[in-house]
């Protein structure tokens, strides 16, 4: 299972998705950031659905994200990616 997660202008907290593939999350990652640049004009608002919550579905002002990001969710605990920016020197 992958996780998506958005953190908005002025929120503290992130909003998130899972996945089941890998493709499918990075699909609505790339367009995420494609509306971050400016490439994609089409639409302001983002719209995405969750596999894991059926009934979840998010829609955001496309120029209110300022950060999104993919991770694996582990089903082990204690799993050796955990979720959040990190800078690995």
């Amino acid at each position: 299972m992958y996780s998506l997660e958005i953190s908005l202008r002025y929120s503290p907290f992130p909003l998130s998705i899972q996945k089941k593939d890998y493709e499918d999350v990075k699909r609505i990652y790339d367009e995420i950031k494609d509306f971050m640049q400016g490439k994609n004009t089409n639409s302001d608002l983002i719209e995405i659905s969750c596999e894991k919550v059926q009934d979840k579905l998010i829609t955001v002002l496309a120029k209110e994200v300022i950060s999104v990001q993919i991770y694996e969710k582990s089903s082990v605990a204690g799993g050796s990616k955990r979720p959040g920016f990190s800078l690995d020197i």
